[in-house]
């Protein structure tokens, strides 16, 4: 063999290896995934009452996604609101927007040049002068500091809003004029004349290229967030990105002046649209829908803004239910579970409150090989990995705090901390931030939030305890009953027959343990009390009858 044949063959060889190891960096853990036949779907179950879309690897569940018919969702609408009330204390106006409970705006959620044209001539305003292409120009310049949201709105002022959060409870929705329409590769800030790049794109040439690409399609004023999915996108598909983002835009501003007040002027699209749009990319490996109407929907836009992804659109012709199929009822149920289990036999229990997300981390069945330093670390990890699944399938956001199992090396807290950190980003599209061990083997992180948790969409508060998670004790409710019976009896001046109904769980425990509390109320108040046992009535509840 030749020495320019041996250099070619070198040159080859190491091209291969390049464009191998580019590509694992650039998917990641899911390089892994995808090259041991690891599936990856969108699966969607259309009813006239709602759509269900689910994400599953192999099987197995990864997010789930519900939109009602009958329920309407408010994050991300745009609203003509009425200003109601302006609150200088706090900085915050209530916008009247035709919901329920009036939303909240905070000044800080307020776009810089909203408040300048509203505070014009007030002394708080500055000029501040700029050379541009060789000429000066003035602009108008507010501090933070200086901002007063009195004087940039008013009681009864009209004011185009975007709900940036769902109400919770009894909150009413978070409010913004910071505006943000999502495409599949950007996000529009069309009053915001800023350029953002996604963490997740590392790659510094390819940064620029995209912000390029930006700078050269982009109206002047308006502003663009590049999402991780616009990595190796042409200068085609994201100009169309752009022209369908900026054609949304200007059809919002023509129905806010043509709109009365309190009234919604643009939703987001369908919950099955949504997914396609924001989870689409080259890991999908089929989207299957049992609807020929959603199946054109999606055909549809796929061709407008993809078309290189619109055969992966397919229509579900198996028998049964597309969702049985695949256990997503099942999976769905045990998602709502506390207790989730560690193939190791450990667990995780999480408990969701209003103000923060608990989860709680056990060694289980699990007693390791070697040592017990080894058995935790292992059993640690495995619990970062199941917590950074059940985050995002959960849709749990803001303050999470998780007991790790303690560990007594300083190395090992570190490892299980960067492998945490590193998973969520692997695994989890949403912006996390994490903590290092605490003293307490504590970890504290936060990630955004962005609709309903799981829980909120799919259950109520049980009538029964009210949310607490327990009920009073049989012994507890007995005792109420008793004082209740005592203060009835109290009033009467007569001797009298009762019939005493209880639930049968009390009157088991009456006659077993309280029978001379009984027969000693009977004796004070000279009366006669019989116990029966009434099957539909509940453990706190007793009807006491005249015979």
């Amino acid at each position: 063999m030749s020495i320019e044949s041996i250099y070619l063959v070198s040159v080859t060889y190491v091209l291969i290896i390049f464009r191998i190891m580019y590509t694992k960096y650039k998917w990641g853990k899911n390089y892994h995934l995808k090259s041991c036949g690891c599936m990856k779907k969108i699966l969607i179950n259309s009813n006239p009452w709602e759509t269900r879309v689910a994400i599953v690897r192999d099987s197995k569940l990864e997010s789930f996604f519900l939109g009602q018919v009958t329920d309407t969702e408010l994050e991300r609408a745009f609203f003509k609101g009425k200003v109601l009330k302006v609150l200088p204390g706090i900085q915050t106006a209530f916008v009247d927007i035709g919901q329920e409970r009036a939303g909240f705006l905070h000044v800080s959620e307020i776009d810089h040049d909203l408040a300048i044209n509203r505070i014009i001539g007030s002394d708080q305003v500055e000029e501040l002068v700029v050379v541009k292409d060789g000429e000066e120009e003035i602009k108008q310049k507010v501090s933070a500091e200086q901002l007063d949201i009195s004087k940039i709105l008013r009681n009864g002022d009209d004011l185009l809003v975007q709900v940036s959060k769902e109400p919770v409870d009894e909150k009413g929705a978070k409010l913004k004029t910071c505006f943000t329409l999502p495409g599949r590769f950007i996000v529009l800030t069309p009053n915001i004349p800023r350029i953002g790049v996604s963490k997740k794109i590392e790659d510094k040439v390819e940064r620029l290229r995209l912000k390029e690409i930006i700078l050269k399609h982009l109206p002047d004023g308006m502003g663009a967030v590049i999402r991780t999915n616009a990595e190796g996108a042409s200068d085609e598909e994201i100009s169309k990105d752009l022209s369908f983002l900026i054609s949304d835009w200007n059809h919002i501003l023509k129905m806010y002046t043509k709109s009365s007040s309190k009234i919604k002027i643009h939703q987001d699209v369908d919950i099955s649209l949504q997914v396609v749009r924001d989870h689409l990319d080259n890991e999908i490996d089929e989207i299957i829908t049992d609807s020929e109407k959603n199946h054109g929907e999606i055909y549809d836009y796929l061709s407008k803004v993809a078309p290189d992804f619109k055969y992966k659109v397919k229509m579900f012709s198996g028998d049964g239910d597309l969702f049985d199929k695949y256990e997503i009822d099942r999976q769905v149920q045990l998602s709502l579970e506390k207790k989730v289990m560690l193939k190791s036999g450990g667990s995780i229990v999480i408990e969701m409150t209003e103000a923060l997300t608990v989860i709680d981390v056990n060694t289980g069945k699990f007693t390791g090989k070697k040592n017990l330093e080894e058995t935790i670390l292992k059993t640690n990890t495995e619990a970062a990995l199941e917590i950074a699944l059940q985050l995002k399938l959960r849709n749990i956001g803001g303050l999470i705090v998780i007991d790790f199992i303690d560990m007594s090396n300083a190395k090992n807290k570190l490892k299980l901390v960067s492998y945490f950190e590193q998973t969520l980003k692997e695994l989890d599209k949403f912006q996390s931030v994490v903590l290092q061990v605490s003293e307490f083997g504590i970890v504290q992180m936060t990630r955004k939030r962005s609709g309903k948790s799981l829980m909120r969409l799919l259950t109520d508060l049980c009538h029964c305890c009210l949310g607490l998670g327990r009920i009073h004790s049989v012994r507890a409710e007995s005792y109420e009953i008793l004082r209740n019976i005592k203060n009835t009896l109290k009033k009467s001046m007569t001797y009298k027959s009762y019939f005493l109904e209880l639930n049968k769980l009390i009157f088991d425990f009456m006659v077993s343990i309280e029978f001379n509390s009984i027969l000693e109320l009977e004796k004070q108040y000279n009366c006669d009390l019989t116990l029966v046992i009434n099957d539909n009535i509940s453990r706190h509840e007793f009807f006491l009858k005249e015979k």
